[in-house]
């Protein structure tokens, strides 16, 4: 994410708490948050793809999903 769109992030939190934002404002911080964390969620799983366990046996093997985790939102 672009230093701008982190900057305007940390922007909105600070005038919510001192003054409160507007609605159009308040949306603006919603989509920036959304954004931020699936940029987040991407890297951590572009990271843990390229993650390789050392089996007992001195092989390795790639980390596997767990049955049932999509790449959907976790939770």
């Amino acid at each position: 994410m672009e230093k701008e769109k982190i900057e305007r992030i940390n922007a909105l939190a600070k005038k919510k708490k001192e003054e409160g934002l507007t609605d159009l404002e308040a949306a603006e911080q919603a989509e920036l948050r959304r954004q931020y964390i699936r940029e987040m969620r991407e890297n951590v799983t572009a990271m843990l793809d390229r993650v390789y366990l050392e089996q007992e046996d001195g092989s390795y093997q790639k980390l596997q999903r767990k049955p049932g985790q999509g790449k959907g939102p976790v939770g």
